[in-house]
């Protein structure tokens, strides 16, 4: 798995539309993250059979419950043999480190390397506005987002999710290595849809963000290797 990747979100409904984008593929096998959307329709066999295609998986479900429950589901998709997934660092420092727990646990099991650990900060669709009058944080976004990812760096964590807006000053804060996994991107002049803080590739690239997450931009592209190949050259040079 590469240290700078671009991770394709398949934010599709089921089994037959994720492999027929994917068999489009046939030079190139990308890292693709699977959500909750595809995860949930067609269990935990549709991370098996990607992986078995050669793909790395990211396996986006963001885990927010009390610490036991949160280590015991960790070692579960351990075992699935996923390269990444992630939790809500809202669920505290000590939930984050039982989570980490349960994937150590789960890789050892397997006698896999285990998975990366990210924890979510704020969601892209979150604005400053939102987060301070309906969940009544009263801080910055920024402040909110810094301070979460330190959070998540001392529970033991692999880096956070946050937009592209905010990889620097969360590299600035836990440190280059601590990774950032970055969704909202978007190319000058497309809609933004349900997203709030977004920026292009070459932008994410020059903030210094490791990974990107691209959705829409990629699959609902008329052709969508050729807008893969496009991100990954704005992406990684």
């Amino acid at each position: 798995m590469n240290k700078k990747d671009v991770i394709i979100a398949l934010d599709f409904k089921d089994r037959a539309e994720t492999m027929d984008f994917l068999q489009r593929f046939t030079d190139e096998k990308p890292f693709v993250k699977i959500g909750m959307e595809l995860f949930y329709g067609e269990g935990p066999d549709i991370v098996r059979e990607i992986k078995d295609r050669g793909h790395s998986i990211f396996l986006d479900l963001k885990l927010h419950d009390i610490p036991m429950t949160v280590k015991k589901a960790m070692k579960n998709l351990a075992l699935l043999g996923v390269d990444m997934t992630n939790l809500h660092c809202a669920g505290t420092i000590e939930m984050m480190k039982y989570a980490m727990d349960g994937l150590t646990e789960g890789a050892l099991e397997a006698g896999r390397e285990r998975a990366l650990l990210i924890g979510v900060t704020q969601l892209t669709s979150t604005s400053e506005e939102r987060m301070q009058k309906e969940l009544l944080i009263n801080a910055s976004i920024n402040d909110c987002i810094v301070k979460y990812a330190e959070n998540a760096k001392e529970a033991g964590l692999d880096g956070v999710v946050c937009s592209p807006l905010e990889a620097a000053m969360v590299k600035d804060a836990c440190g280059k290595s601590f990774l950032t996994v970055t969704p909202g991107i978007r190319y000058p002049g497309a809609e933004v849809q349900d997203q709030v803080r977004v920026t292009s590739p070459a932008d994410a690239r020059a903030i210094g963000t490791d990974y990107i997450v691209v959705g829409r931009p990629i699959t609902k592209a008329e052709d969508p290797v050729a807008a893969y190949r496009k991100v990954c050259a704005d992406f990684l040079g």
